[in-house]
């Protein structure tokens, strides 16, 4: 009888099954749209523009101090592409004027207002020169409440821009807010995982 030597295929069967797999795997998502593809970040306020595009809002808040003080946050860019300068006049929440304080100057080109609650503003590190002018905030609360919505309006010399924005609480400043262990217990205490 003669004896034929045959070679078992499975090592390499494995090998090409696993080379298939990763193909396959790597061209699932091939050409896909995800569903957060075009999602903004939640935590960040609103952002629009006025009509012509000459200005600019973004990160549109009303924040709300622990003692329920009331103030508009925001950044009101001049992006007119003819290098006009322009100017804001007036900011409302919900049909209730906001105190800027001081009153914003005339925006040059590609330069901003930032406006916060005057804590806000006094927090915030503070670029030099004249291209970023610092405004605190005020307004009265109507009976704002975190995590609801209002209308917000600002009148510049080109016209008007309106935006709905989120009420919040003023974002802690960084070492203020003790996130150790409860009293008494571990790290995760009261956390189920």
């Amino acid at each position: 009888m003669e004896v034929i030597e045959v070679k078992s295929l499975k090592p390499g069967a494995a090998g090409v099954a696993v080379a298939a797999s990763a193909v396959l795997l790597a061209s699932c998502s091939a050409g896909q749209i995800t569903q957060t593809s075009s999602q903004v970040a939640a935590v960040d306020g609103a952002s629009t523009e006025s009509e012509s595009g000459a200005v600019a809002v973004h990160d549109v808040t009303v924040v709300l101090s622990e003692d329920g003080q009331a103030a508009l946050k925001f950044t009101a860019v001049n992006q007119d592409s003819s290098m006009k300068p322009h100017r804001l006049l007036t900011a409302a929440v919900d049909g209730v004027s906001v105190e800027l304080t001081p009153a914003p100057r005339e925006i040059a080109s590609k330069c901003t207002v930032v406006g916060d609650s005057a804590a806000g503003i006094k927090a915030l590190p503070q670029a030099e020169g004249d291209c970023i002018q610092y405004v605190a905030t005020s307004v009265a609360n109507k009976g704002f409440a975190y995590g609801g919505n209002v209308p917000v309006t600002f009148t510049f010399d080109s016209g008007k821009v309106e935006t709905d924005a989120a009420i919040s609480a003023p974002t802690l400043a960084s070492g203020e807010s003790d996130r150790g262990p409860a009293e008494g217990g571990s790290a995760h205490a009261g956390h189920s995982h």
